[in-house]
């Protein structure tokens, strides 16, 4: 019995026409991998749902089952947060570009994106609102004014904090998909 998807020397007629995952551009990417200071929050509030589970089993065991609920659903909000903070970032798609934040989520096609840059400038430093030099990407929308639109990326947000490399790269590449889709 032959194994044709397991040898090397198969032709080509046989391989599939099907594009590979990263190859399919309708789908939504993050273009950057999550940063260490996003991943070890989310990391920590895994461990304090973990904590809060266990929790609520002694006191579903001991207690009165309304008192578990009630911690039953802190433990499943403390998840949900941690999912949707590993969610945040920059996405992009041939439809467009998408921001996701912790409560929010804004999507702009191609067609509204004038120019997508990198400009120095002060940046918030973890999202707190204390201030310091850095990169941002900023993203031109066509039908609103540069001021009215928050950065994409920042040289100092929970992704690129101590990872300069990281953030050109990343800005390289959203720039890139814009050049691509964008107006031109």
């Amino acid at each position: 019995m032959p194994l044709p998807f397991l040898t090397a020397d198969r032709s080509a007629g046989t391989a599939s026409t099907s594009p590979l995952p990263y190859d399919d551009r309708d789908r939504w990417r993050r273009p950057y991998r999550p940063g260490p200071w996003r991943v070890g929050g989310a990391a920590l509030a895994l461990l304090m749902a973990s904590f809060v589970l266990f929790g609520t089993v002694l006191i579903a065991l001991t207690g009165s089952p309304d008192s578990a609920v009630v911690v039953l659903a802190v433990a499943l909000a403390v998840i949900a947060a941690a999912l949707r903070m590993l969610r945040m970032g920059v996405w992009v798609s041939a439809r467009g570009l998408r921001q996701v934040g912790f409560l929010l989520t804004r999507t702009v096609p191609w067609q509204r994106v004038a120019v997508v840059r990198t400009a120095q400038q002060p940046v918030r430093w973890l999202g707190w609102p204390r201030t310091v030099q850095g990169q941002a990407l900023r993203l031109v929308r066509t039908d609103r004014a540069p001021a009215d639109t928050p950065p994409l990326l920042t040289t100092h947000g929970l992704d690129f904090l101590g990872r300069p490399a990281a953030f050109d790269r990343a800005a390289d590449t959203v720039e890139a998909w814009a050049a691509e889709y964008g107006r031109g």
